[in-house]
């Protein structure tokens, strides 16, 4: 299996010596650690050889910008390009919130189906010379399937009212997960088909490597939606978040990094970890309170289907209504106030904020622990200065799992629109029977008249 390793590689020379997996220069980083950020950790047992080779993302930085920065350190260069690109991706970002919530549904599912694609190829790629049978097809034919899953059920939880007026989505809703289940096992009996002689081992890393990276990327994305219907704070905060520790680590790092944080990834610093939490939880508190003040961000995301159209229409719930708080006698000495007025939100963000400065930046270490397995700076080089869609979304998917959790342990109680709409989903005969039983049990309590009254 050495052997085959060794010749999957698909390049002339082994370069392995010489092929480093520097993260960008300046990031979380310290002065000193310009250098090269060598792939091989001093008395690493494993051969130089053991891991396929990927070529490295071209370069693919603006001429124009090119041109702008010429003259200037690397370093300085490269903080420039990082922050130009920056700058023009929050401008996105804010645009897509202002067009709402279906094009930030759409935005996801193209970076869903972005960062699958440059996780596959890297796969693709490092085992290209086998020309194994399937092997993208099937990879995309899966990603069709577990979409197909996820927002079907995404559209029965939500939309029922429209499904129930359509003939053919009642089929489809009824039947949805026996469908969902017939085209994987389709796709299952297409790959043990393809099974080749001398590669059975190789093409069942690849049926690995598919669903490995399904579970990561898909599934994540389909709680990243989740997330967004039970409101659009829930969408931006947790994403703001990360993007602003992202920013402010670098930042600190840059300016006052000295320390090394993490031998996986030499560069980042604990300047940079603890100025980037410290800065994030304050943002969030801060952004917080500005996104609680309205509406559009705090209510639930629903359809109407009337007028076919999102809504995003409510009275908010307690946790956009401000609350007055008793100080602690530490603080009411320093700022010479016993209370405080705070939406509760507030209070959430703080843990929200925590989680994304402590333990989101390990979904960047876990990246950064593929990438330097197999010798490969970036995912891809989609955004210059940036690499791929992959390298700024490993931490978000983390942080989305755990607003999905946090949501679901903390925040959610039962929802009466999704119970009303299984309601109408039912025989006219269990309807009137739930209705007796309903108003039998509300008599009981006193809270409708008694019967015959």
């Amino acid at each position: 299996m050495t052997d085959l390793r060794r010749r999957g590689g698909g390049g002339d020379t082994d370069n392995s010596d010489n092929i480093s997996d520097k993260v960008t220069p300046g990031y979380w980083s310290s002065p000193e650690a310009d250098g090269e950020d060598r792939l091989a950790c001093p008395g690493e047992a494993e051969s130089k050889d053991a891991t396929p080779d990927v070529a490295p993302p071209s370069e693919n930085t603006p001429h124009c910008l090119n041109k702008a920065l010429e003259g200037l350190p690397p370093r300085w260069k490269n903080y420039w390009i990082r922050g130009v690109l920056s700058l023009a991706m929050i401008s996105g970002f804010f645009l897509i919130i202002y067009l709402g919530p279906i094009t930030l549904i759409l935005v996801v599912m193209t970076v869903q189906i972005k960062c699958f694609q440059e996780i596959i190829t890297i796969g693709y790629r490092v085992y290209r010379s086998y020309e194994l049978p399937w092997f993208r097809t099937l990879s995309w034919y899966f990603l069709v399937c577990v979409n197909y899953f996820f927002y079907g059920e995404t559209l029965a939880d939500y939309f029922g009212a429209l499904v129930q007026r359509e003939e053919p989505l009642q089929f489809l809703s009824r039947y949805h997960r026996f469908i969902s289940f017939a085209l994987y096992l389709a796709g299952f009996c297409m790959f043990v088909l393809s099974l080749v002689k001398k590669h059975y081992r190789l093409q069942f890393y690849m049926f690995a490597w598919t669903h490995v990276t399904l579970l990561i990327v898909v599934t994540q994305s389909h709680l990243v939606i989740q997330n967004l219907f039970e409101g659009m704070i829930w969408f931006i905060v947790p994403i703001s978040i990360v993007i602003c520790n992202d920013i402010m680590a670098y930042l600190f790092g840059f300016f006052f990094g000295r320390t090394p944080l993490i031998k996986l990834s030499p560069k980042k610093t604990w300047e940079g970890f603890i100025g980037g939490f410290f800065s994030t939880v304050v943002f969030g508190f801060l952004l917080a309170y500005l996104l609680a003040q309205f509406q559009y961000f705090v209510c639930p995301v629903g359809y109407n289907s009337e007028t076919y159209r999102f809504t995003v229409e409510c009275e908010p719930s307690e946790l956009f209504i401000l609350q007055e708080y008793t100080l602690p006698a530490v603080v009411q000495n320093a700022l010479g106030k016993e209370t405080v007025q705070l939406y509760p939100f507030q209070i959430h963000s703080i843990f929200l904020s925590s989680f994304g400065s402590l333990i989101g930046p390990f979904g960047g270490f876990f990246a950064s622990g593929f990438k330097r397995a197999f010798k490969i700076k970036d995912f891809a080089d989609t955004i210059p200065g940036h690499g791929g869609i992959m390298d700024r979304f490993d931490c978000q998917y983390l942080m989305a799992t755990f607003t999905h959790v946090y949501i679901g342990s903390f925040i959610r109680g039962p929802n009466p629109t999704k119970v009303l709409q299984q309601l109408l989903g039912l025989q006219p005969a269990q309807q009137l029977s739930i209705f007796n039983t309903l108003s039998s049990h509300l008599r009981e309590r006193g809270m409708l008249p008694p019967a015959g009254l």
